[in-house]
Formats: C-alpha cells, structure tokens, sequence
C-alpha cells in the first residue's frame, strides 16, 4: 500500500501554487495549517488581490515585463492568476501567449525562474520511465508537447519552445476549465540548430546539433510509450514541431494515443471557421469559391484538407472539390510538372493543360501575383511566415475582381504576418474580409471602425479539447474538428453586424468552448469513438470537468 504523505503546511502549502492563497488565507485557516508568522495579518478577499495585482500589472514597463510578471504569479498562485486573467482576457492574452510568448520562447535561457513541467533530454533517454515516474500528478488530462524546432514563425529555438506548452496549457485553463493540477507541459530536447543558441553560454538546453532519423524516432517513441503507460487516457497535443516530423508523427500515433496536431488541425478548423463566416456574409457558398494558399506546409496543408472535407461534405465529389485550390509554395504554384512537390502536395496540384493558357512572365515560376492575376480568387489565405508577402499589387489586382475578398494573413507573430491589416484595408477600400494570427488594434477607415479578428487557434483547442475528455474518446478524428468549426463559426459577431469582428471577444469564449465541447462529444459518438450517453449526461461531464478559479476552504 502506498504510503500516505501528510498534507502540506506552513511555507510548503505557500510553495505550492496549486495550494497558496496567499494573502486570502483567513484566520482559521493561517491556525489550521501552521501559517501565523507567514503572512501579513490582514486577509484578504480574492477580488482585493486581483486588484492589487492588476495595478502591478499595469506598472510593468513592457509587454516582456508584463509577461514575466504574469508567469511569476502563475508560479506562486494559479487561482489568481487565473481569475486576473480572466477578468482583464483581452488586455492580457496577448501577454501570455502571441505576440508576446515569441520574445519569451526567444529569451527563454535567460528569463527562466521556476521549474514547471517535464524536459526530457536525449542525454538522458535510457532514464525517461525514470523521468515520467517522478511526476508528481497522477491523474493528467492534456499535456501539450513539443521539440522547440518551428516555435510560431521565429524556427528553431531549442529549450525556448517551452514557452509554447506553458502558454498553451494555460489557453486550456482559461477557456475549456481544464483544472491546471491536471496538465502538463513537456519538451524533448533534442539538440537544437540554431547556432546563436549553442554559442550562448547561458543557454538552458542539450548544447548539440539536432538528432535525426532513427535516433530521433525511437526517442519520440519511448516518450509516446512511456506517457500512455503512466496515462493511459491523456490527451496529447503535438505543438511546434518541423514540417518533417509534425504530419508523420501524428499519421504515427494518432491511432495509438489520442492525441492531435494543434499546428495542422487547429490551425485548419479555426480558418474553416472564419471561411464559412465570411461566406456566408458575402452571400455566396463555399463550393463556388477560389482559394489560393501561400505556404503549403504543414499548418497549410491541415487548412486545405480540412476544407476540402467542408467542401465534400457538402455535397462536391472529392475530385470537384480539389478544383477549387491553388497553393503556392517557395517554388511557385505546385502543378503537375513540378519535381519539387512533396507527397502530400500532390493531390492539389494543378494541371499543366490549365496553366498553360495564362500569362504569366516565368512559366517555370508561376508567381502569387501570376496566380492572382489569372485566377481571380476570392479567398487567399498566408501561412508562409514571409512578411509582405501579400503586396499592393497582389491585393488590388485582387479587389477588382470580387465584391467582399477574403484575407487572412495567418504568419504568427506579428513580425511575420504577410500584410499589415491597414494596408488590406486602404487597398480594398474597406471591402477585405480580414483575419491575422496575431492580434491587431481596430481600424477607422472611412468613419467607422474595422475590428480585425484574430484567427487565433484559441478558439478551438480546448473546447475540442473539453469534449474529448469530457466525453471519454480514445481518438481526435477530423470530423471532430470539422464540427468545432461549424460551432465556431455559428457565434461571429459578423453574421449580426458587419461591422462587428469575424470571431467572439475572447470574454465571450468559455461559453462558446462548452457548445464547441458538446458538439464534439457528439460527434466522437457518432464515429464511435466515445462510449454513447444521452445529451444530458454528455452536458452534466463536461459542466462537472470544467474547473472556475475560486479559493475553496483549506482546513
């Protein structure tokens, strides 16, 4: 039988930041667990310590220090940082996750303070059961993991990727209730390329050239193994990783753990979503639109085949719908006659016979612009991290051709985005449908103001993520995700007003994550992925997982 320790007290419940209240603990509590001497006398209420801390919030001098500050408190005290967070959402997201987690996954090695999470390191794999046995928790819900290789737009960080597991897990916290005692972040560290890094003398991370090939996938594999040994129903979520490894890995173990690519499927549904709103706004249909890509990756391919199964779903035979798509990669449009297409390209790749009929200045190269100018499409979507990319040109040649275009320059972060939304605006003069990765400040064109949604893969992850552990699924299928994105795109403030934001404000989206989590418990049932229960108990598991930041009574 194992040994029971005795419940913490005195400065251990203040070390612990699942546990401290800090200042809140009140009389009876500071006699029962040994806390008199340890805190100031005065108690007081949580409401008085979100306001003390906002107002130090408010005197840090940048959003890096703001950063810091809010990733001190998440240390010290996860309730209040929580409920801070959720009271200031849109002023502090940003700070917690993009923009602002790029600069701190950047200056990771220096800005480190506090453990949090799992490092498992290649010079240490013949120890990683030793490693995942010392964890603490021993009921986890969601653990996010990445290797730090493509962090946002900024490539290989190495260590600094941790960043992007922490701030995605708190996402989970914040808008699916995932009780934060029940996440866990993980990086695989397994060398890194980045040159500046491994000359750094205070880099945190294994100080050695990436490992590939074999070694590389029997170290993901004892990872994998290892997890669902010691957590059999997690939910894992792939994050961050290089295009060579974030499709393989999860075509590898999708149907081994139940796990998902945020980078390719989230990204996908979310855009899915912002789609069919727009669409709808402008009063078409999906099936008659153009859609040009520019980055065909893996976030690139994850939104074409998502709206590709959109497009089957409505009716069009997968050959019809593969005609609405034209992709662009570093090397041109991908077509038939391009030996650099890759696998997963193909199947979208345009005919030779179809080109051959435009005008274009290089046959060999067909440019965005090439494309746009013969094409005429009405969705063009960036996800290629190439700053103006999206150049006057190409937009204006755009906007004479269609009464509402749809832009989504997706790049994240705001450094890498293919256009700056009031560019888009002044070109399409105020026609352009927008949609960037990272948040921008509303527009006034014309006197009246254009909000710019953030196609922000926050709007997606943890309601599918809430459904699926709610609803008790041994699988993430695409038909899971296509259903969160119908949800999704059911609650733009676009459809009433059209000078309103294509997605929520994100104070509205606990509530959209639960609706987000039911459809996708449903639809997990419908596969068969899920044991079946009535509406009702499906509602009553997820209400019951869904974790509020509120001080319960500690003796």
């Amino acid at each position: 039988m194992k040994q029971q320790n005795p419940p913490p007290r005195g400065e251990h419940i203040l070390n612990n930041p699942l546990l401290n209240k800090g200042s809140a603990f009140t009389q009876k509590e500071r006699d029962a667990l040994a806390l008199n001497g340890h805190l100031p006398y005065a108690a007081s209420t949580i409401e008085q310590q979100v306001e003390r801390r906002y107002q130090n919030f408010r005197s840090q001098p940048d959003d890096l220090s703001k950063h810091v500050f809010l990733s001190a408190l998440q240390n010290r005290n996860e309730t209040l940082f929580y409920r801070l967070v959720l009271e200031h959402i849109n002023e502090m997201l940003p700070l917690i996750y993009t923009p602002t987690v790029g600069q701190a996954s950047k200056e990771y090695s220096y800005l480190y303070q506090e453990p949090r999470g799992l490092y498992l390191s290649f010079p240490l794999k013949e120890r990683i059961e030793e490693m995942v046995a010392n964890i603490e928790q021993d009921k986890i819900d969601v653990i996010v993991v990445t290797d730090g290789e493509r962090i946002l737009g900024l490539g290989d960080l190495g260590i600094g990727g941790m960043a992007i597991p922490v701030g995605k897990l708190a996402l989970y916290t914040l808008f699916g209730g995932i009780h934060p005692a029940r996440v866990l972040p993980v990086h695989l560290d397994v060398g890194t390329n980045n040159k500046e890094l491994l000359n750094d003398p205070l880099y945190l991370g294994w100080r050695h050239e990436r490992i590939r090939g074999k070694e590389y996938d029997e170290f993901v594999d004892s990872f994998v193994k290892t997890i669902k040994k010691r957590y059999p129903k997690v939910l894992l979520q792939w994050e961050d990783f290089a295009g060579m490894h974030a499709r393989p890995l999860l075509e590898r173990y999708r149907d081994q753990i139940c796990s998902f690519n945020d980078d390719i499927q989230g990204t996908a549904a979310v855009a899915l979503s912002a789609i069919l709103s727009a669409v709808h706004i402008s009063k078409e249909k999906l099936q008659n639109q153009k859609i040009v890509l520019l980055g065909a990756g893996a976030a690139g391919m994850g939104i074409c085949n998502e709206l590709l199964r959109a497009l089957i779903n409505e009716g069009m035979s997968e050959e019809e719908a593969i005609k609405n798509f034209y992709l662009v990669d570093r090397h041109g449009l991908i077509h038939k006659g391009l030996e650099t297409t890759e696998e997963h390209q193909k199947k979208f790749a345009r005919d030779q016979n179809e080109i051959a009929k435009w005008k274009v200045a290089d046959p060999a190269h067909i440019t965005l612009l090439d494309l746009v100018q013969n094409v005429h499409p009405t969705i063009l979507i960036g996800v290629s991290t190439q700053p103006g990319a999206f150049t006057e040109e190409i937009i204006t040649t755009m906007a004479r051709h269609v009464e509402r275009p749809v832009i989504f320059p997706l790049s994240n972060p705001t450094s890498r985005c293919e256009a700056n939304p009031h560019d888009l605006i002044r070109w399409t003069k105020g026609k352009a449908i927008i949609a960037t990765g990272s948040p921008f400040e509303p527009i006034l064109y014309d006197n009246h103001l254009i909000h710019i949604a953030q196609c922000n893969n926050v709007y997606i992850f943890p309601g599918v993520g809430l459904g699926t552990i709610a609803s008790k699924a041994r699988k993430v299928s695409d038909k899971m995700f296509l259903a969160a994105a119908k949800v999704l795109s059911e609650h733009s403030p676009m459809l009433r007003d059209p000078n309103a934001m294509l997605f929520p404000s994100f104070e509205h989206l606990r509530p959209i994550c639960r609706s987000i989590a039911i459809a996708v418990g449903l639809a997990a049932q419908k596969e068969q992925l899920a044991p079946p229960t009535s509406l009702k108990e499906l509602e009553a598991n997820i209400d019951a997982a869904i974790w509020v930041p509120a001080y319960t009574e500690s003796t």
